[in-house]
């Protein structure tokens, strides 16, 4: 009788020494594949903010600006700093596209809004807006990620020069092969092409759709 209940005690204990070793077995297969869940979704998380950023850029509504002939020198701290950007990646040159971006947000901080009426100063805060935006990218972002955002800072400038007007004469040219193929546009102090898109790999890729002044 006592060996029947020793036996029965030693099977139970086995059985639940195997139970804890089973579900500690299939605990630690877990372990690593949530470790590369959350790996996988921290690398996601990162590369997904600068994707959004750029998505919400591209995707931003037309402004309806009824462009002004107005000759304006009040505008050309910020085109000169524009024009800086645009000769630096012409060039291929990351260190003086940041240079014009510190020259663009400096810019846009002397400007004296106390000229603009109602409805030129809500513009204006969007193009504003946008515009830091990209020029704060533009001073800290590898070449590639300043070219992008260029193009959404020549729709600024555009805009801006349409709102307020420039003393300066310019061409906007148009690139049919930036903006992921949809076509972007530069402004330019030549008529000559000179792609700040590609830099060297498609330097005269583009052309010019029209002279403002």
């Amino acid at each position: 009788m006592k060996k029947s209940i020793y036996v029965l005690v030693l099977s139970a204990l086995f059985f639940t020494a195997c139970k804890t070793d089973k579900k500690q077995a299939e605990s630690n297969s877990m372990q690593p594949s949530e470790m590369n869940m959350k790996e996988a979704d921290g690398h996601d998380h990162g590369d997904h903010d600068h994707d959004a950023t750029m998505g919400e850029d591209s995707s931003k509504e037309e402004r309806n600006i009824d462009a002004t002939t107005q000759k304006n020198s009040a505008t050309s701290a910020i085109i000169d700093s524009y024009l800086q950007i645009k000769n630096a990646l012409v060039e291929d040159s990351k260190e003086g596209a940041a240079k014009g971006g510190t020259m663009m947000l400096t810019a846009f901080a002397d400007f004296d809004m106390s000229q603009l009426n109602e409805s030129q100063h809500k513009e204006y805060m969007e193009i504003l807006d946008d515009a830091k935006e990209q020029a704060e990218h533009i001073v800290k972002s590898p070449i590639d990620h300043q070219r992008e955002h260029f193009e959404n800072l020549s729709v600024d400038v555009n805009d801006l020069i349409a709102l307020l007007g420039t003393d300066k004469t310019l061409y906007q040219s148009k690139c049919p092969m930036a903006g992921e193929g949809k076509g972007a546009i530069w402004l330019s102090e030549y008529k000559e092409i000179k792609n700040p898109f590609f830099g060297s790999k498609m330097i005269s890729c583009g052309s010019v759709e029209k002279q403002i002044n």
